[in-house]
């Protein structure tokens, strides 16, 4: 892998986890408002939150300076 690739997926890395996670705070506390937690729908919730983080990521990051390129 080139170290282009590298840099770009890290950031996209770090960038889908914090995605994530801050999508799963808010599925939890929706659906905790329900009576209960729907684990189901908290988890492929947040996995779709990823996914489209990392497609996002594509189009470019800040994080990666055009001058490193």
């Amino acid at each position: 892998m080139t170290s282009k690739f590298k840099q770009w997926a890290k950031a996209a890395g770090v960038r889908a986890l914090k995605t994530a996670a801050q999508t799963a705070v808010a599925t939890i506390g929706t659906t905790a408002m329900f009576d209960e937690i729907n684990w189901a729908v908290v988890g492929s919730t947040t996995l779709l939150a990823a996914v489209l983080s990392i497609l996002t990521s594509i189009a470019g990051l800040p994080e990666v300076s055009k001058s490193e390129e």
